[in-house]
């Protein structure tokens, strides 16, 4: 069949890349993809915001099956237009979708199906957030509801921190997405990426993943969204990951389908594991970037397939392998981010790079100008690698960095140490 794929960072090229080992694949279409994916896929221009474009060509290249990669079109109801015009996809409905539009329709369904999170408010006015803030115990956490590119949430380590979030949020730091703030308990533990597919009504777990969300080393520096990644995650062991499933994954799917909303996509919950077990900080309705780019590195199944049987409520009779190696990405970002990041910079090495043993590297924001490659963005390049550990991984893929000729970019230089730290106190 023909495919289109929604979408132009890393995930949407790790995605291109697995989608493109189906043989169920006749031909791959990404809008609007980026110099990466342009050598797996047939790159267009469209706007994804309008409906009745995206179907359009999907009426005219015989697309029978549409991959929507990023949050912001599902959000938007592109599902839902897919639907309606009987497109088979991959990717929730907009009424499914709030269980990453808004962290507040989240925490609810939490409260109402007993799932563990975080103790919570809900806020539309800057006085009442205020007043809840000033009974709580700090460190606390400050969020937009919305979409805010990922940035629109404060771990707060004091009371001036917080209450400058709630400000800024209520001023239009994060346009519509901060007309309303949740204030979360912060929960202290070790985080981890947790990812299912989801067929509405079943759910079947994936490879877990831990990422980095600090700019520097040793954790320190602004969020981001996200500076490297591995799998699997060790502090997932196989009783916490049925617990996940058990007290956080199914309950969900079975809250959403009883709403009339059922759940059809991958479902990607970030933990944090507790004392107390797994607990959930924050859904996305999507793969994680740059969770993605190590889990298609390690998946042995075909890609294309899982998300028909999802797209087909088929899941109960579907099953996904995986490779026993880790793998493991380091984002190489332009100067700047996460603030401005410097763009136009060229980018040379990459052929040396990619020769490494294990070594795959997926464009994240790159834009071809002639045979020059460009920076185009934030986070630019994943380098990722498999290894028979994550120490091996982690060695491969920062000796392919070194051959990368990129003055305009940087690295934080310990992904996967906590993996790390952990095998060696096991040897």
């Amino acid at each position: 069949m023909n495919v289109l794929l929604i979408g132009g960072g890393g995930r949407e090229h790790a995605l291109a890349w697995a989608l493109s080992a189906s043989p169920l694949l006749t031909k791959l279409y990404a809008a609007p993809g980026n110099a990466g994916i342009a050598e797996l896929a047939e790159c267009i221009t469209l706007d994804v915001a309008d409906h009745a474009a995206v179907l359009a060509f999907v009426a005219e290249k015989g697309i029978g099956f549409v991959v929507i990669g990023p949050e912001a079109p599902l959000v938007a109801g592109l599902a839902d237009a897919l639907a309606a015009a009987g497109v088979k996809h991959f990717g929730p409905s907009k009424a499914a979708a709030q269980l990453e539009g808004s962290k507040g329709f989240t925490k609810d369904l939490c409260r109402e199906a007993g799932i563990p999170t975080g103790a919570y408010g809900r806020f539309r006015d800057v006085a009442s957030a205020h007043a809840y803030l000033a009974a709580q115990s700090i460190p606390i956490v400050v969020k937009a509801d919305g979409l805010a590119a990922g940035k629109g949430v404060v771990v707060a380590g004091t009371r001036t921190e917080a209450e400058a979030a709630i400000d800024a949020c209520f001023a239009g730091a994060f346009g519509a997405a901060g007309a309303e703030v949740v204030i979360e308990e912060f929960l202290e533990g070790e985080e981890a990426s947790f990812f299912a597919l989801c067929d509405g009504e079943h759910a079947l777990a994936l490879a877990t993943a831990q990422d980095h969300k600090r700019v520097g080393d040793d954790d320190t520096g602004p969020n981001t969204g996200g500076m490297g990644a591995y799998s699997p995650a060790p502090v997932m062991t196989p009783d916490l990951v049925q617990r996940t499933m058990d007290e956080i994954i199914r309950p969900t799917v079975a809250a959403m389908a009883r709403r009339g909303t059922p759940f059809k996509g991958v479902l990607f919950a970030g933990l944090m594991i507790t004392a107390e077990g797994p607990k959930l900080i924050e859904y996305n309705v999507r793969f994680g970037d740059p969770e993605t780019q190590v889990l298609m590195m390690r998946l042995q199944s075909d890609l294309l397939a899982a998300m028909l049987a999802t797209a087909d409520g088929v899941l109960d009779h579907f099953d996904v392998r995986w490779r026993d190696d880790a793998a493991l990405t380091v984002v190489l970002a332009a100067k700047g981010y996460p603030g401005t990041p410097e763009k136009g910079t060229e980018i040379k090495g990459l052929d040396a790079a990619g020769s490494v043993a294990g070594v795959q590297i997926f464009h994240a924001g790159t834009r071809c100008d002639g045979a020059r490659l460009i920076a185009d963005g934030g986070r630019v390049l994943n380098v990722t690698a498999l290894g028979a550990s994550v120490a091996e991984a982690q060695a491969r893929a920062y000796e392919a960095i070194a051959k990368i000729d990129w003055p305009g970019g940087f690295c934080r230089s310990d992904i996967g140490w906590r993996a790390v730290l952990r095998e060696t106190a096991k040897a």
